[in-house]
């Protein structure tokens, strides 16, 4: 019942809707349903199964701690795509993307670290020693930055995985990922290879309304990880505090037994190395 509505909104959302047949590339075929008036239509059962894997995936990598990023350059899919990964509080690249952004990955955190120290300058005061022409230039030079590399400003490492939604625009991107094993899940329309991305959802990429359900789908998945992983971690401490409860119980109750054992050796006589008893009392033999 949850797939034949959820085909329901993606066929309403224009998702089935692929390229001219011209343009389109053979190793799509198993998810093409049929071909209307020159253009192919994407079989729907496929999108779901495709979109259910991915957001299971998407789901788990969240749930263990690791980041994901999204990558959309495309027009009608940068607003779309920002939203959602500030969202769930993923990397996105919206703009442009810069050809090592993962490969030279230190390279550009060195960039990230100069616009964040030209923004400390800027918010603690410090700039305003400078001369007018000198802050204009840094204040031009933090917001270039920033449209740029803004997105991923907050990670510190390269993410676990790479979500694409036109795997043929963004080529680079897909091409840097495979070089250093990130995984990649993305939007593929009927003009490009499938095969090229570890999870494909076979979908319109060109339509607003299409690239939204798909976009928000797996927002929702990578939500709901994050709400798992936060639920395991207030448990985990809930249990590490009844634990350490338990604990100092045992030792208290270890130290009142050895406290009582050590008083009744006081109380008792000793031990001769005879092994006789000694007694305190009593007149001594002779």
């Amino acid at each position: 019942m949850e797939n034949t509505s959820l085909q329901q909104q993606l066929l309403e959302a224009g998702v089935h809707f692929g390229h001219l047949k011209k343009k389109w590339n053979p190793k799509m075929l198993p998810y093409i349903f049929a071909e209307k008036k020159g253009i192919h239509i994407i079989d729907l059962n496929k999108t779901v199964e495709g979109l259910q894997e991915a957001a299971a995936a998407m789901k788990a990598i969240a749930r263990s701690g690791k980041k994901i990023m999204f990558v959309a350059t495309k027009k009608q899919a940068k607003e779309i795509v920002q939203e959602s990964a500030k969202r769930v509080n993923m990397p996105f690249v919206t703009e442009r993307w810069l050809g090592g952004m993962l490969t030279n990955f230190n390279t550009v955190r060195k960039s990230v670290k100069k616009m964040q120290s030209i923004e400390k300058m800027l918010a603690d005061g410090s700039a305003e020693n400078l001369t007018k022409k000198e802050r204009l230039t840094l204040t031009r030079d933090k917001d270039k930055m920033e449209k740029v590399l803004g997105g991923i400003a907050q990670i510190s490492r390269v993410p676990a995985a790479l979500f694409l939604v036109d795997i043929g625009h963004e080529h680079i991107a897909l091409a840097e990922a495979k070089r250093l094993n990130i995984g990649t899940i993305g939007m593929v329309d009927t003009n490009c290879d499938p095969n090229k991305v570890d999870f494909a959802i076979p979908a319109n990429d060109d339509a607003t309304k299409s690239i939204a359900i798909i976009v928000n789908y797996i927002t929702a998945a990578i939500a709901e990880g994050l709400q798992e992983r936060q639920a395991d971690k207030e448990e985990d401490d809930s249990s590490d505090v009844e634990e350490s409860a338990e604990v100092k119980a045992a030792r208290f109750e270890q130290g009142a037994e050895g406290g009582d054992d050590k008083g009744r050796k006081s109380r008792g006589g000793g031990v001769s190395p005879s092994g006789r008893r000694r007694t305190t009392g009593g007149p001594a033999r002779k």
